[in-house]
């Protein structure tokens, strides 16, 4: 049944193709400028952001910016991805940074934390590359009451808040994933790594957004609601806000480096 539906929900224009295909990503980011509701949100997430990367010297890194357009509002961003695809500056894998010590002054990314297979390796080189003051910025799936029941059953990637390692088996650079991963590290965990990382210091982390992203379809299904109903929405979430670590889908974690 649950499989049933999710192929009835799955978005016709990367149906065809497997996730870890590049071809997917590259059709993903024309479902998000034409899913207009979807595209408010991630309008919504990239100006949080922007606003969160520091002033002064060093560049800013996005991962994973296959299907997005986060350069329209951080001047002089650095794009990169996994593999390749159109309009990227760098292909590489972030466990293994091509930056000097000290080079960045901010590494920012949406969905793709849960995505890296050992995150002490990549917190390592986050360490490494960011200068002080430098900030981790990040948008990830986050577990409450709400998104267990979601993520378990309706999408496509591994949900697993019981896993006791903060890495997962390699698999494909999308299809191997845990979606719970940011909140294991971040919320779980935040003793462990504030002990790993005594560099760093986890300024934010707030749980958000129940239902606005399901609703658009995402980048992975069908839009459910038209872009009309996006203020409605939002009003529904923010009476909900005092209840946020119960209903939230995602979280905006803000990291930085001392």
């Amino acid at each position: 049944m649950i499989g049933a539906i999710r192929k009835l929900l799955a978005h016709p224009d990367t149906l065809d193709l497997s996730i870890d295909d590049p071809r997917t990503t590259e059709r993903r980011q024309g479902i998000i400028e034409s899913n207009r509701f979807l595209w408010r949100i991630y309008d919504e997430w990239y100006r949080a952001i922007a606003d969160s990367v520091p002033l002064g010297p060093g560049g800013a890194l996005e991962l994973g910016s296959g299907a997005g357009f986060l350069t329209r509002y951080i001047p002089g961003l650095i794009t990169s991805e996994i593999f390749t695809c159109p309009n990227l500056q760098i292909v590489l894998d972030a466990r293994r940074l091509p930056f000097a010590d000290a080079a960045l002054k901010a590494i920012v990314m949406v969905d793709v934390f849960h995505h890296i297979p050992d995150s002490r390796s990549f917190l390592e080189e986050a360490r490494r590359c960011l200068r002080p003051g430098g900030r981790l910025v990040m948008i990830e799936p986050w577990v409450s009451t709400w998104s267990r029941r979601i993520y378990t059953n309706l999408h496509h990637e591994p949900f697993l808040p019981e896993a006791k390692e903060w890495s997962f088996p390699e698999r494909g650079p999308l299809s191997g994933a845990n979606g719970a991963l940011p909140w294991i590290v971040f919320e779980r965990d935040r003793r462990e790594f504030e002990s790993r990382f005594p560099e760093f210091t986890i300024q934010t982390v707030r749980p958000f957004m129940p239902f606005r992203y399901l609703v658009s379809g995402g980048v992975s299904m069908r839009q459910l609601m038209p872009a009309a109903t996006f203020g409605l929405w939002r009003g529904i979430e923010s009476m909900l806000g005092p209840w946020r670590q119960h209903w939230s889908m995602f979280a905006f974690v803000q990291v930085e480096r001392h």
